[in-house]
């Protein structure tokens, strides 16, 4: 609009040479300044705030579709093309993603097990099959090697481990985790990919002891545990790429907030309705 033009760029150029170029008056520029706000922009602007206010607390992360649901999660009445034409005109948008690099290796590792997901990522009831990998975080002091178990139900993280070091025991101790919270549940399938630390076999032992069924991806496709490597794309890009750790501690704080704080209770997943893991959970607990 041509007096917000005006509005705008009035202190870059004289007033009288901003009227005379856009062909407008002086008073009917007055005027328009001087008229009340319309319903509708008010609305706009305020809904433009709470837009802000749930973006930051994404993490700058969510887009137009998981920004709608929260406001709708609070009782505001408005259409999701709204609210993508706010973030527009506001300039609000999510982080741009990076491309996630696979780094499963999987060369002189013993016999595979067979793939008993065969890409079913879907299942009824939680419990049923389990996702686990392993991937790195860059720091000042070296690598700090995380691994994780995500339950195919929800989504949910339920097992994770940290180390200096990507060997068995750090997988272990991610199994350990789940095991524990989901109060040993038994014959779960658990898929992992072909990499030295799932085929070691202190790991498989610990399968066999818990009376849980081992499952991996064929070599060379990633997307067999496409799940996983999602997770490890979205911390990625919501997380580590923003941030330059100077400790391993520090970026185990950092990690552990990002799982038990962000992703498991707070994050919205299209997946899931956009329900978190936890609600998600709840819910069929509940029914």
């Amino acid at each position: 609009m041509k007096y917000a033009f005006i509005r705008e760029h009035r202190h870059q150029y004289t007033f009288a040479r901003l009227c005379a170029v856009l062909g407008v008056s002086t008073s009917g520029y007055h005027d328009w300044r001087d008229r009340p706000e319309s319903q509708r922009r008010q609305e706009n602007k305020r809904l433009t705030a709470k837009i802000a206010c749930f973006h930051q607390r994404s993490r700058q992360i969510y887009g137009s579709p998981k920004i709608h649901q929260d406001l709708v999660g609070v009782g505001e009445a408005c259409g999701l093309n709204r609210v993508a034409r706010l973030m527009r005109v506001a300039d609000i948008k999510s982080k741009m993603a990076r491309k996630f690099v696979i780094t499963t290796d999987s060369k002189n590792t013993q016999q595979p097990a067979p793939d008993l997901l065969q890409r079913h990522f879907a299942t009824e009831r939680p419990d049923t099959a389990w996702v686990t990998d392993t991937t790195f975080i860059p720091t000042r002091e070296g690598w700090l090697y995380l691994a994780v178990i995500l339950d195919l139900f929800s989504r949910q993280v339920i097992g994770w481990a940290m180390g200096n070091h990507n060997n068995a025991e750090l997988v272990q101790q991610a199994l350990t985790m789940a095991l524990w919270r989901r109060g040993h549940a038994r014959d779960i399938i658990v898929h992992s990919d072909q990499g030295s630390t799932y085929a070691s076999g202190a790991y498989q032992q610990q399968l066999r002891d818990n009376g849980l069924r081992c499952s991996m991806s064929r070599k060379g496709e990633c997307l067999d545990n496409a799940v996983a490597e999602s997770f490890f794309g979205s911390l990625k890009n919501e997380l580590v790429y923003h941030a330059d750790y100077r400790t391993r501690a520090e970026a185990r704080q950092s990690l552990f907030e990002y799982i038990e704080v962000f992703y498991n209770r707070q994050r919205r997943h299209a997946t899931l309705n956009y329900m978190t893991p936890v609600d998600y959970e709840a819910r069929y607990a509940s029914n």
